[in-house]
């Protein structure tokens, strides 16, 4: 006979549910949170009413924020006693900006076998639609309430050159757009995502101006995922050519030559931040006379 410490240890599955349609569940969702032993659900009065609709009656527990370490230790204790669990967020693809990340992470820390039952998630729901560049992107999720942290993200976003997602709740949504227009100017494109997959669900393409322009009259409500383009490449180019106008080239030669480089490589380095060939570089280091940090 099978001892508790014989068994097999099971199996979390991280089971992707709607973020509004119903119709959005997949059949091996269903299949998985019917067959699972214990689900392990954000908020249990909402999964379950996603349970009754497909009259599903296995077991719930709660695993949230707020219990999220403390519940984790008990739900890698049932997996190794061999309970296989299904680990379900509010809506969407759980551990995608949400709790169910670190019950993840110790399952793999614990050799725990981990398996993914995809389906929707709001972020690249939204990216896909927006038809906004989504060759190289990032998730930002909702930017962080403490203030120093915020700083930080929103210096970042400044600089970003790659297409940025957002969450964010309708209370905190306006003041969070003109957050971001500070950093990247009211002209910079973006795409409001709102209530996605549900009722009245819409997608705004705009300037950021115009999306902060157009709730003065109305305050937002329902849930929204932001798309916001990165800097463009223009902007990037003429900032780094203010840079290097203010630096002589037998500086800028040095700069790359303090981080390393040999000569030559710093003189490619240099010509390919100017746009010109080497030996221009090479010509006008020539013609620079020598200061007293090289004599």
């Amino acid at each position: 006979m099978e001892t508790a410490s014989q068994k097999k240890p099971g199996i979390l599955h991280v089971c992707a549910t709607p973020i509004g349609n119903l119709s959005d569940m997949s059949p091996r969702a269903v299949a998985c949170l019917r067959d699972t032993d214990l689900i392990a659900a954000e908020d249990t009065r909402n999964t379950r009413k996603l349970l009754t609709h497909f009259e599903i009656r296995t077991p719930m527990t709660s695993y949230h924020h707020f219990n999220r370490t403390q519940k984790a230790e008990e739900l890698i204790e049932k997996l190794k006693g061999g309970t296989d669990i299904a680990l379900v967020s509010d809506a969407g693809t759980p551990a995608i900006s949400d709790p169910g990340q670190e019950l993840v992470d110790r399952c793999h820390q614990e050799g725990i076998t981990v398996e993914a039952v995809p389906g929707p998630a709001a972020c690249i729901t939204g990216l896909s639609a927006s038809g906004m560049d989504s060759r190289r992107f990032v998730f930002e999720g909702f930017l962080p309430q403490d203030t120093k942290e915020k700083r930080a993200v929103l210096e970042d976003i400044r600089t970003e050159h790659k297409t940025m997602i957002f969450y964010e709740a309708p209370h905190r949504l306006t003041a969070t757009l003109a957050e971001i227009r500070e950093v990247t100017g009211g002209a910079r494109q973006a795409c409001l995502c709102h209530e996605l997959t549900k009722k009245h669900e819409s997608l705004t393409r705009g300037s950021l101006d115009e999306l902060l322009a157009s709730f003065d009259k109305e305050k937002p409500k329902g849930e929204f995922v932001l798309i916001i383009a990165g800097k463009p490449q223009e902007e990037i180019e003429a900032e780094a050519a203010a840079q290097w106008e203010q630096m002589s080239i037998r500086e800028h030669v040095r700069m790359y030559e303090q981080q390393g480089l040999e000569r030559k490589e710093a003189m490619k380095a240099a010509a390919q931040d100017r746009h010109v060939s080497k030996r221009d570089i090479y010509q006008a280091l020539l013609k620079e006379p020598e200061d007293d940090q090289e004599n």
